[in-house]
């Protein structure tokens, strides 16, 4: 079989596959997002949160509300050198992001069962 015809049959049957695998992923909310940073966030959205009172007050000084920390959580990323990951039972993970022109950095304590937002800070975006 010459050269030509392998490369037809490849390019073929590759977008044969292509197709069908739109087509059965195409309706679904299907998600590629394995990455640590990914992984982490979504296995503290999952839980039930619940925010200590120096986290509470950071965020009602700031006219913040549970909604940014929502935005976070979906838009943030881990900074993996800032956090303790070597706990045994729960990890404490910084999570930072920008919401409405301020940059907010909070540290998650993420159990079995809840996450509890242990500290927050807010600074003005540059």
């Amino acid at each position: 079989m010459k050269l030509a015809h392998r490369i037809a049959y490849y390019l073929g049957g590759f977008s044969i596959g292509i197709v069908i695998l739109l087509f059965f992923l195409g309706g679904k909310r299907a998600s590629c997002d394995y990455g640590p940073n990914a992984r982490t966030l979504k296995n503290i959205r999952l839980k039930e949160r619940f925010y200590s009172e120096n986290a509470l007050s950071t965020l009602r000084r700031n006219g913040l509300d549970s909604t940014a920390i929502e935005s976070i959580l979906n838009d943030g990323d881990v900074l993996f050198s800032e956090s303790n990951t070597d706990l045994q039972t729960c990890k404490q993970y910084v999570i930072e992001g920008t919401v409405t022109a301020k940059v907010i950095t909070i540290m998650v304590e993420n159990c079995e069962e809840r996450a509890t937002i242990l500290k927050a800070s807010v600074e003005a975006k540059n």
